[in-house]
């Protein structure tokens, strides 16, 4: 079609694609091959025939566009996932160290593991051999370096977040029980502007938190969620969906997040609170799993943080789908 233009490039090698378009002057949009309808059995490629594809399909709206974060939101996002990566580094060494207590039979007694106690009690245990000393004394070593380098990026993220543009939807996202500090930046960071998606429904679908389903005529067959989209913004939600299984109440961490915040999301927070513990206990009494009640949780928490997100000022104008690109979905 006369003055569309359309980039078309693995989302992996979205990289810098932002700024080069701004720099150029293009506004073209960003689709992933992926995400471009085929033919079955089409075999000839070419420029053309490309061409005149994705004129085709553009007019009928089947084209879907990716949202590619600028230079500053990537670099948090890479904060946030080196912070993730350092975790599963902790994780693994703290396993490492169980592993070897498990085989020589020493089982903690007490209720918290890797607390100052805990470590009392790894430093006063008695192995047989002297070489055991020496491989206890490297797990815990690389235990320490983990932790530390945990708390380090802990700290960086906390000092790039106020200069952040995201920084009020950050804060405003922590009016919700379940929704810490870290909670909220992982999930601005691999989400982006909330405003993008026009409808919840649209958010809990790109978080694969809805249940996946094969239906014809009158048959209905639906089966576990998707698992569709993000999965460490999914990951976030669900862990944050454990803490409703506690009467509804302002504890005294979750009132100093709240501090400042526009009576507006305050108000979303509590009824978030009152409905969501209500509807953790009646799932809860029907005889749903755990699993099951907290994915349904999390689910509704998105459509709770959908509806924050316009309520905190960012300052950037709201992306939403066009009439050209049938939907805006985020790059991974």
């Amino acid at each position: 079609m006369p003055g569309s233009r359309f980039v078309t490039r693995p989302v992996q090698q979205d990289m810098g694609y932002t700024a080069r378009s701004q720099t150029l002057g293009t506004s073209a949009p960003l689709l992933p091959p992926s995400l471009i309808p085929q033919k079955a059995g089409e075999r000839v490629k070419t420029n053309r025939r490309d061409d005149l594809t994705l004129a085709r399909l553009h007019r009928a709206g089947e084209l879907t566009a990716i949202w590619v974060p600028d230079a500053g939101h990537e670099a948090v996002r890479d904060l946030v996932r080196a912070r993730e990566a350092a975790m599963e580094d902790l994780r693994e060494k703290r396993q490492h160290l169980q592993a070897l207590l498990l085989r020589h039979g020493r089982i903690y007694p007490g209720l918290r593991p890797w607390t100052k106690v805990h470590a009392r009690w790894l430093a006063n245990l008695i192995f047989p051999h002297q070489t055991q000393y020496l491989v206890l004394h490297e797990y815990r070593q690389a235990i320490e370096e983990a932790e530390t380098r945990l708390k380090r990026l802990d700290q960086h993220i906390a000092q790039a977040i106020p200069s952040w543009s995201m920084a009020p939807v950050i804060a405003a996202y922590q009016a919700l029980r379940g929704v810490a500090f870290i909670t909220a930046v992982t999930f601005v960071a691999e989400i982006g502007d909330i405003r993008r998606f026009e409808t919840p429904r649209q958010l809990m679908g790109y978080l694969g938190l809805v249940p996946s389903e094969r239906s014809t005529g009158d048959t209905v067959r639906r089966g576990s969620i998707t698992k569709a989209g993000n999965a460490r913004a999914r990951w976030v939600l669900i862990e944050g969906a454990w803490t409703y299984r506690y009467p509804p109440r302002v504890s005294r961490p979750l009132q100093v997040r709240q501090e400042g915040l526009s009576k507006a999301v305050r108000d979303i927070a509590w009824k978030a609170q009152l409905r969501l513990c209500i509807r953790y206990r009646r799932l809860v009494a029907a005889g749903k799993r755990q699993t099951l009640v907290t994915t349904a949780i999390a689910r509704e928490m998105a459509a709770f943080l959908w509806a924050i997100g316009p309520r905190s000022s960012t300052g950037r104008p709201a992306m939403r789908a066009t009439s050209g690109v049938a939907k805006t979905v985020a790059s991974n």
